[in-house]
């Protein structure tokens, strides 16, 4: 398995312990990744709201590539996986459009052709490695340990675009890989909801206060951990959780692990090299029921 590999900003930057977490866990997995160095930003969805035809050119500048490589696209975000999937909806359903794109396009000599789909490692573990033969790749299965599943909402929906027709197994594939780590399921209501991230800049407060909702819950349902498969979503729930157990005037301690953290633990990977002891809420609970230590 061969992809061209588009980590997304946050992985690359604000949180860089994540993308060695993802390099490692595919490498055990026989997935191949070709990075794309020079593809831009998806826009996450902000630059969308201002100019959507910038927001597409861009997006279909990152297939165009892919298509050039050769290769599908496996990204690790969330959100990109979102904004991608919907930017390639609407170039594959409106000919006009995929025409005015690649008249941008062609200044650089590139061409999309409309062949890419982009793909979360969520869904590469599911349908291209199979859940058996991951599973197969766990030495140290986190028994004991209860994990909640946060989607976000970029990777939920409009489901059209992410093809939940096609693929139902999709909309429960978070619930599916903490099973298949031998967790406990902590299910709870807000697993697809927003995390807050997207009105940061503009409305902190509330933003904040989106982090201590879902934190809060989980960690009085009593889960060791959250575990969620956008970089943006790590960055939000674990990056400001010390100041939404302010703003709730309530302790809540509830570390946050991107997907490939959790399944290089399960991998026995060393915690150090999976970047946890960089996060602002430490997993020492969970790492203690593993005989692990945070270093």
């Amino acid at each position: 398995m061969k992809y061209a590999f588009y980590p997304g900003c946050v992985s690359r930057g604000g949180c860089p312990e994540l993308y060695p977490a993802a390099m490692q866990v595919c490498h055990r997995l026989g997935i191949e990744l070709e990075e794309m160095t020079g593809a831009s930003c998806t826009g996450a969805g902000v630059l969308q709201e201002k100019n959507q035809l910038l927001g597409d050119t861009l997006n279909a500048r990152t297939f165009a590539m892919a298509e050039k490589m050769g290769l599908p696209i496996m990204t690790i975000c969330s959100t990109c996986q979102g904004v991608m999937s919907q930017a390639n909806n609407r170039l594959k359903r409106d000919p006009d459009l995929l025409a005015k794109v690649n008249g941008y396009l062609a200044e650089e000599g590139l061409e999309y052709k409309g062949t890419a789909d982009p793909k979360h490692l969520l869904w590469v573990l599911l349908e291209d490695v199979g859940i058996d033969n991951l599973k197969e790749h766990f030495t140290l299965p986190l028994k004991e340990v209860r994990l909640a599943p946060f989607y976000g909402c970029y990777i939920m929906r409009p489901s059209e675009a992410l093809d939940f027709e096609n693929h139902p197994e999709r909309q429960t594939s978070l619930e599916t890989i903490i099973e298949a780590l031998g967790a406990d399921l902590v299910d709870f209501e807000g697993k697809s909801r927003c995390c807050g991230f997207p009105i940061l800049t503009i409305n902190e407060k509330n933003s904040v206060a989106m982090v201590a909702k879902h934190t809060s819950t989980v960690a009085d349902l009593g889960a060791d951990a959250m575990v969620t498969p956008c970089p943006l979503c790590h960055l939000n729930l674990d990056g400001f959780q010390p100041k939404a157990q302010a703003q709730a005037q309530r302790n809540i301690d509830m570390p946050i692990l991107h997907l490939p953290q959790a399944i290089g633990l399960a991998m026995g990977m060393d915690p150090a090299d999976l970047g946890l002891q960089r996060h602002i809420v430490a997993p020492i609970t969970l790492l203690g029921k593993l005989g692990l230590s945070v270093g």
